[in-house]
């Protein structure tokens, strides 16, 4: 099962939270307080954090930000905040998936599944374990590798966040199809919603570091109102 970092100042709700994790066979520690979750991140691994926003000493999108300087744990922001704006901030900012209260424990465990799964970790997903996940994929220059989550180009190492590796890889799987946006939102950021902003960011930056440009690609092609594919350049 998955190390849980619960980060939640109201006791009544974080008591709620480690009962039903720990019945789950999770491993669960808990704080109060961003600096707190910040110390024990740094300090201990965990498959998950799930944060909340209102925390006494520093706002939890603030506490996100410095989470992302350190970490690439996955964090499910889980606060009574329903703006969709601030959603489609906080998952640009390096949110996993974001929840409203109030929520089920079965649409938490459903959601910490998801996560996991996508991050590789598993609790007991079975991720990483099949033949696919072993196979290192190919498409011209680059070169990646699932089970490693390592990426290369042209034989140099790129350094890419979880979430841009995921984007990456997901893509190369099936090259030259064109993915519609919709799909890569479910698969990659296991949301049923959002916006084009929060693809089109991502994909921004993995072109950035594959060395191209939206108007000149060299991998990462976009048709406009249909999707996105990825496809090797012809020598």
């Amino acid at each position: 099962m998955a190390r849980v970092l619960v980060v939640e100042d109201d006791q009544f709700v974080r008591s709620a939270l480690i009962r039903h994790l720990t019945e789950a066979s999770h491993t669960v520690r808990s704080v109060g307080t961003a600096l707190e979750a910040l110390r024990e991140v740094a300090h201990l691994g965990f498959d998950v954090v799930i944060l909340d926003l209102g925390l006494p000493d520093l706002d939890g999108a603030e506490a996100l930000k410095m989470l992302r300087g350190i970490t690439q744990v996955p964090v499910i922001i889980a606060t009574a905040r329903d703006d969709e704006a601030e959603i489609v901030r906080l998952l640009n900012d390096g949110a996993d998936d974001y929840l409203v209260k109030p929520f089920s424990v079965e649409h938490l465990s459903a959601r910490m599944a998801a996560v996991l799964r996508r991050a590789g970790t598993g609790a007991g997903t079975g991720a990483g374990t099949g033949a696919g996940a072993e196979r290192a994929i190919r498409a011209g220059g680059l070169v990646i590798d699932p089970l490693r989550r390592q990426a290369e180009l042209d034989g140099r190492a790129l350094d890419l966040t979880r979430r841009e590796f995921d984007l990456l890889a997901f893509l190369a799987q099936r090259p030259g199809v064109v993915v519609p946006r919709r799909e890569l939102l479910a698969e990659v950021w296991q949301q049923s919603y959002g916006d084009d902003q929060t693809i089109d960011v991502h994909l921004s930056w993995l072109r950035r570091k594959l060395g191209e440009t939206a108007a000149n690609p060299r991998y990462l092609h976009t048709l406009r109102g249909v999707g996105v594919k990825l496809e090797p350049p012809r020598e």
